[in-house]
Parts: structure tokens; C-alpha cells; sequence
């Protein structure tokens, strides 16, 4: 039985207020400065974790990435799969393919992102350690200091794989799918995107925008396959 359209929801709009609200209170405060701060020791010139730690890469860097690629490569594999294989586990082929879009689109606009935006990690900034002024991301460096290089540190890459498993709450028709898919997209998305802030790769607002921006996509892809939100 094919899912029926999505009627029009508050969602997205929800969405997007919150997306332009997030992007209005970093910029017209020093939160991610305050926040920063707490991740830095400044008389000892370090981080609070050690960006080099094996350890530390493997469990919240390396070892979630290769997890994002399991769920995405399996995911594509049933979605394009014989039907046996998904009325085997009762999945639902276009929420499937809802997250393989996500999954993809997701750190694709991450990327792009960072490719544009001109923002430079903490580490690379002066109150950090490193060279250059800090300037947040709708704000112009200072015309006797600008960079010679881009940055390219907005929004968080690392932390987009994790939020886009988000995509995956449409693969079966059970409550109890959609809050794990939930709580195991966010989890895995603030796990990477923390120790990213922890160890200088990124600010706070960085992970929370990508957070809001990876469920913007969910609901517009929900959209386009017409994957009516669920009861």
C-alpha cells in the first residue's frame, strides 16, 4: 500500500525559525566564544582532549564514521534489493530510500558548506593558539587582517553523518523504530560534534546547525517521496 501524500505540517516551518534563530543568537552574541572557552586551557595552551589521542579518534571519530557507512551501504542495499529481503524485516522501501538520500545529501551540503562559508575552526584562531581573527560566520574580517587563506570549518562535517541517520525513521512502521532512529541519529551526531568542540575542530553553534539542517532535509525529502509523517 503506498503511503499517502504528506499534508502541509508546522514542521518545516518550525524548522526554519529555529534554524534562523540559532543563526541570530550566535551571531549577535559571544556564546560560542563563553562556550569555547570552557574547552580550553589557556594557561596551558591544550585542549581539553587531545586532537592526536589513537584512542579518542577511534571511539569518537573513526569508529562512528565506519558506523554511518554500515547503516548508509545497508540501507541501499535492501532499498535496492528483491522485495523478499525487506518483507523479511517488514522495511519499507521508500523510507529506505528516504534515508540513502539523507544519508547522502546530508554531508554533501555539509561540504559545500565549509567550501563557501569562509569560517575557521577554533583552533586556527588567535584567542586559540592559532594565526588568524576571529570572525563569526555573517561577519567580515577586519580590513588590516584578513586571512590569506579560506576557512573552511562551517557547518560540521564530522557530525553530519551522525545527524543524518535521521533519515532512516521512515524504514519501518513501528513507534518504538522512530524514537530509537531519533535518539540514535542525535546521539551519534552530539557524540561526534562534541568531541569536535573539545578538541577545537568546531564551535558549538557549528553542530547545532547542522543538527537543524539535517532535519530540514529529512522533512524536504519527505516531501518529495511523499512519506506521510507519522501518526
Amino acid at each position: 500500500m503506498s503511503p499517502r501524500p504528506t499534508a502541509p505540517n508546522r514542521s518545516l516551518v518550525v524548522t526554519l525559525l529555529l534554524l534562523a534563530g540559532v543563526t541570530a543568537l550566535f551571531e549577535l552574541t559571544n556564546l560560542d566564544l563563553v562556550l569555547q572557552d570552557l574547552c580550553y586551557n589557556f594557561e596551558a595552551r591544550r585542549w581539553v582532549v587531545d586532537a592526536k589521542d589513537p584512542l579518542g579518534r577511534a571511539i569518537f571519530y573513526n569508529g562512528p564514521k565506519a558506523l554511518v557507512w554500515v547503516f548508509a551501504l545497508s540501507a541501499l542495499t535492501l532499498a535496492a534489493g528483491p522485495a523478499r529481503w525487506r518483507d523479511k524485516f517488514r522495511l519499507n522501501r521508500r523510507g529506505l530510500w528516504l534515508g540513502v538520500l539523507v544519508i547522502a545529501t546530508v554531508p554533501a551540503l555539509a561540504g559545500l558548506g565549509k567550501k563557501y562559508t569562509n569560517v575557521f575552526c577554533p583552533s586556527e584562531v588567535r584567542r586559540y593558539g592559532g594565526d588568524v581573527a576571529y570572525a563569526k560566520l555573517c561577519e567580515p574580517f577586519p580590513a588590516d587582517d584578513r586571512p590569506d587563506r579560506k576557512g573552511g570549518c562551517f557547518p560540521a562535517g564530522h557530525a553530519s553523518g551522525g545527524f543524518a541517520l535521521l533519515g532512516l525513521l521512515a524504514v519501518r512502521a513501528s513507534r518504538r523504530w522512530r524514537h530509537g532512529i531519533i535518539a540514535l541519529g542525535l546521539g551519534l551526531g552530539w557524540w561526534m560534534g562534541l568531541y569536535q568542540t573539545l578538541k577545537g575542530a568546531h564551535y558549538l553553534s557549528h553542530t547545532l546547525t547542522t543538527m537543524l539542517v539535517a532535519w530540514l532535509v529529512v522533512l524536504l525529502w519527505r516531501r518529495v517521496l511523499r512519506i506521510a509523517p507519522a501518526a
